[in-house]
Formats: C-alpha cells, sequence, structure tokens
C-alpha cells in the first residue's frame, strides 16, 4: 500500500472524520457550519479537519477570519486506486477457477 492511500485510510478510519466527509458532500463549509451538525467542539472538528487535510482530502480556503473546507476532487485516488487493486486480485482469481471448471468439463 502506497504513503499516500494509507494517509487517507487511516483518515477515513474515524467515524467523525467519516461524517465530515460526508456533510462535505454538499459543497464547502466553515468549521462553524461543521460543528453546528456534530457531536463534538469546534477545537475537535478543526483537528479532524487537520488530519482530512494533511491526508489530502480537503482543501481549505482562507477567507479572512473564515476557513472553507471542501472535498479535494482527486484526494480519494489513492484509496480507489488501493480498493481496485482488491477487486483486480479477485477478478483474476475468478478467472482462473471459471477457466479451471470450463477446462473440466470439455
Amino acid at each position: 500500500m502506497g504513503e499516500a492511500a494509507a494517509r487517507a485510510l487511516d483518515a477515513v478510519g474515524e467515524p467523525t472524520r467519516r461524517r465530515v466527509l460526508e456533510l462535505l458532500r454538499g459543497g464547502p463549509r466553515s468549521v462553524t457550519d461543521l460543528a453546528s451538525e456534530l457531536p463534538v467542539s469546534r477545537p475537535a472538528v478543526s483537528q479532524h479537519l487537520s488530519k482530512l487535510h494533511a491526508a489530502g482530502l480537503v482543501t481549505r480556503t482562507v477567507d479572512g477570519r473564515r476557513h472553507l473546507y471542501a472535498l479535494r476532487s482527486d484526494g480519494f485516488a489513492a484509496i480507489r486506486e488501493y480498493a481496485g487493486s482488491f477487486w483486480s486480485d479477485a477478478l483474476a482469481r475468478f478467472r482462473i477457477v471459471a477457466e479451471t471448471l470450463g477446462n473440466a468439463d470439455a
């Protein structure tokens, strides 16, 4: 597993961070906006966002004192690639089994 995938998976492994990502699917949000929908404090939301930002999953735009966070469109590529590798392996094994069974019928 690559370093980017490891960081991203570690970041999404925490339930509050997954909820933050779900909330950001609706578009950019401030820390205050996010905290109003989560059972944690604003400082805790900021810490979660810092982890997501460090993992490359969100972007941060500063507008005066307001920090807006949004999903990073390419941020999930490492997770997608990592998960896809399992799918590729499964398909390869399926092909071997199918060919073996097909040869047994011949």
